[in-house]
């Protein structure tokens, strides 16, 4: 084991996953603690201790020793391509001190340090400069390939969506036409085109048949015309009754932003799997080959099941009813989804886009640090389907899993707060903070009246019935539009908006108008 200039190829897996669980778990406190106390430190002392803190990392890291023969077991190379790669390592980690340390400065600095052994005989440190060094290159690119193909995945699933635009327009024409309206017309459910395309042929009797429909066809035209339209038809019967301005295609585009600002964050359990994965890096076990097919596994299984949501919920019309008037009325709600939680998809879909992205990290660290003939790099058979992979599940989770999530996940029992445009968002939060001082201030002046005059007003109240109360989504629905009226000087008139979400906003900016039942 050379003092100091060991790569990554010949360090143990399991001491990569401990050193690398160390540097997350501390850079995680760090960022909480940062977020808590960031508006109390000055902004003068805060580059210092971005500089102090991976240095002092690094040196009690480095001052740790453990036994050699730990060292032995659980490679990612054999030990004897060691020696084949040994003039490769001198010349690419030599490069990349002196590229990512940030000059000569930094590269005479490491390498100073890599010089330098500090542990007993018997001993070695559990983890060289020099690995420690690639170890943070690799979860820098990781971040950074992570954030661009999440970004690229929502721009092209943005683009999909945006095709989706002239149905929104035709249908909301339509449904402003009294020459069109089919309100007093009554049609046949076979003969909608939602039921021709989704209940009759392969799956109609058979659950199996029709998983195996779902499955090819998310694959092409994973949503038509008729699924838009009946889909958006019933979150509108469902969630805002009596608004036929509002506009469904913009709710979704908002909704899909929201998300995307999830999707393209790095959560501590997603560092879970990047431990596991550096752990299993074994020579001659080829594990990243078969991790390649977990986010593969994962993207079918996802599309398969949102579109038998589309299907099911086809199935559940026609099996209702013979003839409907108007438009086919669909019936969203959360016990169509796994364990009856919507949101469940998107932390699938962000697990999937994560994995795919450590792939691709993987190689691409691998190909730039140690060369693509590297012993950690594996043999070509197994690099060039998991980068198939790796294509295919960037391009059909952009084209066909992104879209049919925003779409489907609207059929859940509740929506969210992108329903409001963000001016409302925050008039209906600072209503509700509002609401919740009054709410204090009532009991508080209640609390302070005399026993007379409190069991007085008791005996009234039981003697009489409380006056009306508005219900919540009324109370959203009319502080919603003065916030709207406040800001349409500035902001423009955006008519047929709904009211209510799940967050719990509105829920908190009306419990003071009275008791209420949650959705």
């Amino acid at each position: 084991m050379t003092e100091g200039g060991t790569t990554l190829e010949f360090t143990p897996t399991w001491i990569v996953a401990v050193v690398c669980t160390f540097i997350v778990v501390i850079s995680l406190a760090v960022e909480r603690l940062l977020h808590y106390l960031g508006k109390a430190i000055d902004e003068a002392e805060e580059p210092e201790a971005a500089v102090r803190s991976p240095a002092e990392d690094q040196r009690r890291i480095n001052s740790m020793c453990i036994p050699e023969h730990l060292t032995e077991e659980w490679l990612p190379c054999k030990k004897e391509d060691e020696s084949e790669s040994a003039a490769a390592t001198k010349h690419f980690v030599a490069s990349s001190f002196s590229f990512f340390a940030g000059g000569g400065g930094g590269s005479r600095r490491l390498l100073a340090e890599a010089a330098g052994n500090s542990c007993k005989e018997g001993k070695v440190p559990i983890l060289s400069t020099t690995a420690l060094h690639h170890l943070h290159i690799f979860i820098f690119v990781l971040a950074c390939v992570h954030v661009a193909f999440s970004a690229l995945t929502i721009l092209f699933g943005s683009a999909k969506i945006r095709q989706w635009k002239h149905w929104e327009d035709a249908v909301s024409k339509q449904d402003l036409d009294p020459e069109n309206a089919k309100g007093g017309r009554l049609i046949h459910v076979q003969d909608h085109d939602f039921i021709k395309n989704r209940f009759q042929g392969m799956g109609r009797n058979s659950y199996i048949f029709g998983l195996v429909h779902s499955f090819f066809k998310q694959f092409y035209g994973s949503v038509s015309k008729s699924d838009y339209i009946t889909l958006r038809a019933g979150f509108i019967m469902t969630h805002c009754r009596g608004s036929p301005k509002f506009n469904f295609h913009k709710y979704m585009m908002r909704a899909l932003e929201a998300d995307f600002k999830k999707v393209v964050g790095i959560s501590w359990y997603l560092w879970i799997f990047v431990v596991i994965f550096l752990l299993l890096n074994v020579a001659g076990w080829h594990a990243y080959f078969w991790i390649a097919f977990v986010p593969f596994g994962l993207l079918l299984a996802v599309g398969t099941k949102l579109e038998h949501i589309i299907t099911k919920l086809a199935h559940e019309v026609a099996e209702k009813h013979v003839a409907v008037t108007g438009d086919l009325v669909v019936q969203p709600s959360d016990d169509l989804f796994w364990f009856h939680k919507p949101k469940l998809v998107l932390f699938l879909i962000h697990i999937i886009l994560f994995q795919n992205s450590f792939e691709l990290a993987f190689i691409f660290f691998i190909w730039l640090q140690y060369k693509f003939d590297s012993c950690i790099m594996g043999k070509v058979g197994y690099i060039i389907p998991r980068l198939i992979l790796g294509a295919f599940v960037q391009f059909v989770c952009s084209y066909s899993t992104l879209p049919l999530y925003a779409l489907v996940t609207q059929m859940g029992s509740q929506f969210n707060k992108a329903v409001f445009e963000e001016h409302v968002q925050v008039g209906l939060v600072g209503w509700a903070k509002q609401a919740k001082k009054n709410t204090v201030l009532r009991k508080a002046a209640a609390n302070g009246e005399s026993s007379t005059t409190h069991h007085a007003a008791g005996h009234s109240e039981d003697s009489s019935s409380p006056p009306p109360r508005p219900a919540p989504l009324a109370a959203a629905f009319q502080m919603a539009k003065l916030a709207k009226k406040e800001n349409s000087s500035s902001n423009g008139d955006q008519g047929g908006e709904i009211v209510g979400y799940d967050s719990g906003t509105a829920t908190a900016a009306a419990s003071s108008h009275g008791p209420h039942k949650s959705s």
